[in-house]
């Protein structure tokens, strides 16, 4: 495994382009900082600081921190389809399997590469939530610190199926460009597929119960938007609000099935493409 994260690392680093790119989806994360100690005035008449609003409390930090990173992930997928339209442009796919690497190694070295970086942003991204909350959080037991840090395990869980998907794309045409054009594609295909649903059923409901089991839905839903559970946070008594964001086991198991089945996908076009 060291041996294929090793020259994986190598056709990274040596390349300009992608090492911009890795370096940038590293700094990004660091943006939710900048969006700590935002202050906003209102209309002068006074300041709003998000920092003193308790929006960075334990626990509710991990849930809010790794929903913004998350929306980070592009640049980092732009360096994964790279990674293989590099390796078609440069030869260099032929040249690995001429010098002994087997195509099932290829695609595990770029799967090991993928799980590498998004196991390092995940690091990141949980010394950064730590750092802010133990700053500006009212809560500093140790059991109400660790609560939901399970959105740790759906933010890494999330970047390796995107990333993977990615990689599959990228191997499906050759080309970065037109590979990040598929994933818009595939979204506006969930979106058929639950305007199909909904014409079946009848009701938005079971719709979207059908479109969760689609690739993009399913890593987003890993993850829910925030907003609605601050707003809970500042009007208890409003029921209206209530809503589901807890991380459930099943919508990680969907994601880590697609993942698999991204990377045979991966392997299967391999091997069977004449080089």
């Amino acid at each position: 495994m060291l041996r294929l994260l090793n020259l994986e690392l190598q056709k990274l680093l040596l390349n300009r382009t992608s090492k911009i790119l890795i370096f940038v989806s590293f700094i990004l994360p660091f943006f939710v900082i900048l969006l700590s100690s935002l202050k906003i005035n209102v209309f002068g008449f006074f300041t709003l600081e998000l920092g003193e609003l308790g929006v960075f409390n334990f626990p509710i930090i991990w849930h809010l921190t790794t929903f913004f990173a998350a929306q980070f992930k592009f640049f980092f997928a732009i360096v994964v389809v790279s990674m293989i339209g590099n390796e078609y442009s440069n030869k260099t796919l032929k040249q690995n399997l001429i010098d002994g690497l087997s195509k099932r190694e290829f695609i595990l070295s770029k799967f090991y590469t993928i799980v590498f970086f998004s196991m390092l942003s995940t690091i990141l991204i949980g010394l950064i939530s730590l750092c802010i909350g133990l700053y500006y959080s009212s809560y500093n037991e140790f059991n109400i610190i660790l609560r939901e840090t399970n959105f740790l395990v759906a933010y890494l869980v999330k970047l390796v199926g995107f990333f993977s998907l990615c990689l599959f794309f990228g191997m499906l045409v050759k080309r970065s460009a037109f590979a990040l054009a598929f994933l818009f594609i595939l979204y506006l295909v969930e979106w058929l597929v639950f305007w199909g649903a909904y014409e079946i059923f009848g009701n938005a409901s079971d719709a979207f119960k059908i479109k969760n089991f689609m690739p993009l839905e399913s890593m987003y839903k890993l993850i829910d938007q925030p907003f609605q559970r601050i707003a809970m946070t500042k009007f208890p008594d409003k029921a209206e609000l209530s809503y589901d964001y807890t991380v459930h086991w099943y919508e990680i198991a969907i994601v880590l099935g697609w993942t698999a089945v991204f990377i045979f996908l991966s392997y299967r076009l391999l091997k069977k493409r004449d080089l």
